[in-house]
């Protein structure tokens, strides 16, 4: 179905294998002079996008293309989460997947058709971008342009954020991304001093490859007990962290994933994974006929340099006594002498939601600072 915006922009739906083809490499002509962006690899983005996703057994969506003189010139998309939906009892639709020139005729034509669809599907409030969920991709980057993005995380053009307000969204969260220089990380004297007196009740351990079933099992009961108050919090379904269980065990040393056990329960989790964008900034989005083989020897000849906490957390009931902070310590820190052992140099921790000071504390103690900062923006939809 095509719908004129005005005679300059065309918006068309995303339907069928061309269609999402296109909306896919939309990035390649916006970005095509920012050094800094990595295209990410098609195959994966098609299988993310792919109906057999486990997201998409709790989720609807729809996705668009902005066209201008024949070419396409942006692309958004819909979604709303049925357990968002069941979490909140709010409402609240998402939007995703922006990209656009710098023309405020395209931006407000994509969020118009969003926008339109989540109302005619009774939503009354727009967040995001998602991308497509709260446990995938999130945010739009508006400090820390200069530098390329971590594996599985956003990059943004500049003008994206102030585009994006003049289509009457406003700031509703923003998220932080530390670096970290991963072979000086200590642990602090006083978290010291308490896991040498609780040495006999604390162990922490790296993944036990086979028993991954039950070993992802585990973590994700351990990440949806942490953060489960936090915010638009929606939980890892068993299928969703399977998938994501599956591309970590290709990807990840067993001892980049670390599992922390106090008085024989497991409590805490971390998971270091290698920053593949090192990998593949190369490859212009292509495993075929050769990125295959080029990506193989990268992470097995030159492993990267770089790695990315990108899932962590501690059971609830331990998070405000003092083996909080000491659990959290003590994964990280086993992770990340694992990394220094391939040649790790530099680690980056995101998310972090902005006001939350305990983390924040946590990770400036070993020696983070802020690299990069993600906005989330939120709009109330009114009737028609």
């Amino acid at each position: 179905m095509n719908n004129s915006i005005d005679m300059a922009v065309k918006i068309t739906e995303v339907s069928g294998k061309k269609a999402m083809d296109t909306f896919i490499r939309v990035p390649w002509g916006l970005y095509k002079n920012d050094p800094n962006w990595v295209p990410p690899l098609i195959a994966e983005r098609k299988e993310a996008f792919s109906s057999k996703h486990p997201y998409f057994e709790h989720a609807e969506w729809q996705a668009w293309v902005a066209w201008r003189d024949g070419k396409p010139v942006g692309r958004i998309s819909a979604q709303i989460d049925e357990l968002h939906q069941q979490q909140y009892d709010s409402k609240t639709g998402f939007f995703g997947m922006l990209e656009a020139a710098d023309d405020y005729e395209v931006f407000k034509a994509l969020f118009d058709a969003a926008e339109s669809w989540l109302r005619d599907r009774g939503m009354r409030q727009v967040l995001g971008p998602f991308n497509l969920s709260i446990n995938q991709e999130i945010g739009i980057l508006i400090e820390g342009f200069d530098s390329p993005p971590y594996v599985m995380t956003p990059h943004s053009l500049p003008y994206y954020g102030k585009a994006i307000e003049q289509c009457g969204y406003q700031p509703s969260q923003d998220l932080l991304a530390y670096e970290l220089d991963s072979t000086t990380l200590t642990i602090p004297r006083v978290m010291q001093a308490l896991l040498k007196r609780s040495a006999d009740r604390v162990n922490v351990r790296p993944l036990q490859r086979k028993q991954k079933k039950a070993e992802l099992e585990l973590m994700r009961s351990i990440f949806n007990d942490a953060w489960e108050n936090n915010w638009n919090f929606v939980p890892f379904t068993r299928a969703e962290f399977a998938a994501i269980g599956k591309e970590l065990m290709m990807l990840l040393p067993d001892d980049f994933i670390q599992i922390a056990e106090l008085d024989d329960e497991a409590v805490a989790f971390v998971v270091l994974i290698p920053n593949i964008n090192e990998a593949i900034a190369d490859l212009n989005g292509r495993l075929l006929p050769f990125g295959w083989a080029r990506l193989l020897w990268r992470l097995k000849i030159e492993f990267p340099k770089s790695a990315r906490v990108a899932l962590m957390g501690v059971r609830q009931k331990y998070q405000n006594t003092r083996f909080g902070p000491a659990l959290a310590y003590m994964v990280i820190k086993n992770a990340m002498d694992a990394g220094t052992a391939k040649g790790l140099e530099r680690a980056e921790m995101s998310w972090v939601l902005d006001h939350n000071q305990a983390t924040r504390n946590i990770i400036e103690s070993i020696g983070g600072e802020i690299s990069k900062r993600y906005r989330m923006y939120e709009k109330d939809l009114q009737p028609v």
